[in-house]
């Protein structure tokens, strides 16, 4: 299993492709992926899914754009429909809490994390987690959106911190890719 990181568009989005055996998932394609096209061109593995961790446009921006390129369907949390009905996409399939995504051989778990927005999801592999903007090194996800809620992201916390374990990596929305410590889980709290 191979994991690729993209900075992308004014928002400094990371957008991940996961390759494994003959398979691929883009994770968040926001504004300008043509950097992230060019080199799914050149693998050879099967884009399978564009998988959308909440519905904010420097997430989702190039949905169509992918999906037209790579065939791959497009992925969301149900809780995100209402959010999404003018935003120029119909995803094909809307998940749940625990469905799990199969990419090769590897199984990416979805974990229902509302607070930054109302289908806010992370996604949980092995020994590695995609957060979105559930969950950053440093500082705490805006809950001001529409959607969001603070109380929310309070509970999606408690949740993660039962899933987290030391030395997972973690593959936030925005910023550094981290490793999760002692130090970390105690400020993993609002």
């Amino acid at each position: 299993m191979e994991i690729k990181r993209f900075v992308i568009g004014f928002w400094q989005t990371n957008c991940y492709l996961l390759i494994c055996q003959n398979e691929l998932a883009i994770i968040d394609p926001g504004p300008g992926v043509k950097e992230v096209l060019n080199e799914i061109k050149k693998l050879k593995a099967k884009p399978k899914y564009i998988i959308n961790t909440h519905y904010h446009l420097d997430h989702i921006f190039s949905n169509k754009i992918v999906k037209k390129e790579t065939g791959a369907e497009i992925l969301i949390h149900e809780a995100e429909k209402k959010f999404i009905k003018f935003l120029g996409f119909k995803p094909d399939r809307f998940l749940k809490d625990e469905d799990e995504i199969k990419i090769g051989n590897e199984t990416l778990k979805v974990i229902h994390t509302p607070g930054h927005t109302k289908g806010s999801i992370c996604l949980l592999g092995k020994d590695f987690i995609f957060t979105g903007d559930t969950l950053f090194k440093e500082g705490v996800p805006a809950t001001h959106f529409l959607g969001g809620s603070e109380k929310d992201l309070k509970n999606s916390f408690k949740k993660l911190k039962k899933i987290l374990i030391p030395e997972m990596i973690v593959y936030p929305g925005h910023d550094q890719i981290f490793k999760c410590t002692e130090t970390f889980f105690g400020c993993l709290r609002l």
